[in-house]
């Protein structure tokens, strides 16, 4: 590898999985190590961010595991903490965390509606009012904030609390930009399309009628491509957005879909 990011720190949250296989959060993990990054793994699951770990090590990474809720302001506060003690540092603060709840209007409960919002949007306001102060004393970071096309577009299975948290992530993402450009803090928003993913197992299979084969044949169709996309598409975009290949790009909201939402 090219060593990218080399001689950063990165935190990534949701850097396990909730099933077998790469999502999102540990692909993007991988990636930052391979290019150089020394990587803290932030999951509520330990197991599955400590199976991560052994990925990155097996490669010669420097990185640890991190068991936090960082829908949790305390949790997020341990988080920083934990990383300035064991780095010194935080470059790139990757917020990939999140969940999906099938429903509409009529079928989504003031619970799952709050637990989303918790979850997918909260939870980047908390790891960045932590991180930001850190990176301004340091003389500049990079925040990649990971969002969804459900921002932009009603997708087949519906998640209104779901597309709602995720088109706030752009509005976030866009006013820290804004304010704290001047600081050389840079904040971009990833929209992933389709990805063949755990979380998409995890999360949507009951939604699709519970056969993983049909939904996935389905989805595949849906796209322009014929298929759908990887957590690796996700996380080299994501490593672009923090590298300083990208240190003029901040505000964005960049989508990687297979040109889903120019069909649709």
């Amino acid at each position: 590898m090219s060593g990218r990011v080399a001689g950063k720190v990165a935190i990534v949250t949701g850097a396990g999985s909730v099933g077998p296989g790469i999502g999102n959060g540990r692909a993007a993990a991988i990636v930052y190590a391979r290019e150089g990054a020394r990587v803290m793994l932030v999951d509520l699951d330990m197991d599955s961010s400590s199976a991560t770990e052994a990925m990155l090590r097996e490669e010669g990474g420097d990185c640890f595991s991190f068991r936090a809720d960082v829908s949790d302001a305390a949790d997020c506060r341990r988080v920083v903490k934990a990383c300035l003690e064991r780095y010194g540092r935080v470059d790139i603060l990757h917020n990939n965390v999140g969940i999906e709840l099938p429903g509409g209007l009529a079928d989504t409960s003031e619970e799952s509606w709050d637990r989303t919002m918790a979850v997918n949007l909260k939870s980047m306001f908390l790891l960045c009012k932590e991180v930001v102060p850190h990176m301004e004393k340091q003389g500049g970071g990079a925040i990649v904030n990971i969002s969804s096309i459900n921002a932009i577009r009603t997708l087949p299975a519906l998640s209104l609390p779901y597309a709602v948290s995720k088109a706030g992530i752009i509005a976030f993402t866009r006013d820290v930009a804004v304010e704290f450009a001047a600081k050389g803090i840079r904040a971009n928003a990833v929209l992933p399309g389709m990805m063949a993913t755990p979380f998409v197992v995890g999360a949507l299979t009951e939604a699709y009628g519970g056969d993983i084969g049909a939904m996935m044949e389905r989805r595949d169709a849906l796209c322009p491509t014929g298929k759908q996309g990887e957590g690796w598409d996700v996380a080299y975009l994501s490593l672009f957005l923090a590298s300083d290949e990208a240190k003029y790009i901040t505000g964005a909201a960049v989508v990687v879909d297979g040109a889903q939402t120019a069909r649709i």
